[in-house]
């Protein structure tokens, strides 16, 4: 019998299969991926994010497959830009955007190595429960045979559209539908020195440099429009991109090096996140609009709060309920104001003056500059950036200027 079973072993799963392992639990970590293995995604890693890799010990395994360091954020308005470093945290400066296929195989190794038992081309198929309470898996292995397995907690770390969540009928709440789709692909020869995003009004580009020199170019657009996309992608996706002159050169001088590929209906809520024998971490409980690039950064932080109030209910420390519906509370109270920002963003509606007002401000002051950086990569609380005294103080520096 295995204390925690995780099912799903990429960006939230695999961490909090270590670090419960790491603490001398026993773990089995579940997907139906073998791995290396690619898997839709922005993928990038914010300085924060960076900053829990080399905590873990895991920086310098993910670095030596070559990502370029973002040297600076660009957020592009047409009339003015925002632009410089964002803040360091921890002694690391730079974000990087790492492909899935280098990123999950380093966190599933090292949840191996941390004494998780890992089995891959493993599908769920259900939960057992007893008593009202989930206690186990059932599933089937590479070779289709099926397999059940009991434990003490199931934490569902399956995505989007999780088979836990799913089972368990984990209800939703501050749930906002999809407001944007997104097309991306892989280019050689496009790459600048960080990351490139230009806001368009009803389209948004972005230019993210990544492993082997290439550069994954988005273009999203709203909801509204993905019908009219989809009928024309290659068209749309280029005429997007030849609103920016100097990408659009970059992006025809260049070599498109692997297929477009799409993301869709990708809607902004919370899940219900725990009940009697399960957990939900990462996209199967928290999920948002790709429009910051902060779901690997979000799925390490949720895999740190579920693993210290798990382990505090595996050891004794206090109940096991009492402990998870801690880590509910505290992971909404942390992304709460994130996923309303990010909805505000996604919906790619003309700003009102006042918020226009404000980016103009934040655009005129470097060092304001990588401060508002620091809110979209999470290292400045959004609440205290946007508080009325914060955006006061902006203005009037911006005023006295």
């Amino acid at each position: 019998m295995f204390d925690v079973i995780v099912v799903g072993a990429r960006v939230a799963g695999a961490p909090t299969a270590m670090l419960l392992a790491r603490q001398g639990h026993r773990v089995l970590v579940v997907d139906r991926a073998q791995f290396p293995s690619d898997v839709i995604s922005t993928h990038l890693l914010h300085v924060p994010a960076v900053a829990t890799l080399r905590r873990w010990g895991l920086l310098e395994r993910v670095l030596a497959s070559g990502p370029p360091p973002h040297e600076f954020f660009r957020m592009d308005f047409g009339a003015f830009a925002i632009a410089g470093p964002p803040p360091a945290v921890d002694g690391e400066r730079y974000p990087y955007c790492v492909r899935r296929t280098v990123l999950d195989k380093v966190l599933v190794d090292a949840a191996a190595e941390a004494g998780a038992e890992v089995r891959e081309r493993f599908t769920v198929e259900g939960l057992l429960v007893e008593d009202g309470a989930v206690v186990g898996i059932q599933g089937r292995d590479q070779s289709g045979t099926l397999v059940t397995e009991r434990t003490r907690l199931v934490v569902g770390a399956d995505g989007l559209r999780s088979t836990v969540a799913r089972a368990v009928g984990a209800g939703y709440y501050h749930e906002t539908p999809a407001l944007t789709a997104t097309y991306y692909a892989y280019y050689r020869g496009v790459s600048g020195r960080g990351t490139e995003i230009y806001n368009l009004g009803d389209r948004a580009v972005v230019v993210f440099p990544t492993n082997d020199d290439l550069a994954c170019v988005f273009v999203a657009c709203p909801t509204k429009d993905f019908g009219r996309f989809r009928t024309d992608v290659e068209g749309e996706y280029l005429a997007a991109i030849d609103r920016v002159p100097d990408l659009a050169a970059r992006v025809r001088a260049g070599e498109r090096v692997e297929r477009m590929r799409a993301t869709a209906d990708l809607p902004n809520f919370f899940r219900t996140a725990c009940g009697p024998g399960w957990a939900l971490v990462g996209d199967a409980g928290y999920h948002k609009d790709p429009c910051l690039a902060a779901g690997i950064m979000d799925a390490f932080i949720c895999a740190e709060l579920l693993t210290e109030s798990v382990h505090s209910g595996l050891t004794g420390d206090r109940p096991m309920a009492a402990a998870l519906a801690d880590y509910v509370t505290r992971r909404d109270g942390w992304f709460l104001p994130y996923l309303d920002l990010t909805t505000q963003l996604a919906a790619m509606e003309p700003p009102p003056p006042e918020r226009v007002a404000l980016l103009a401000a934040i655009a005129a002051d470097p060092a304001e500059s990588s401060r508002f950086f620091g809110v979209l990569q999470g290292s400045t609380p959004v609440g205290e950036y946007l508080s009325p005294d914060n955006v006061q103080r902006i203005m009037a520096a911006a005023a006295a200027r």
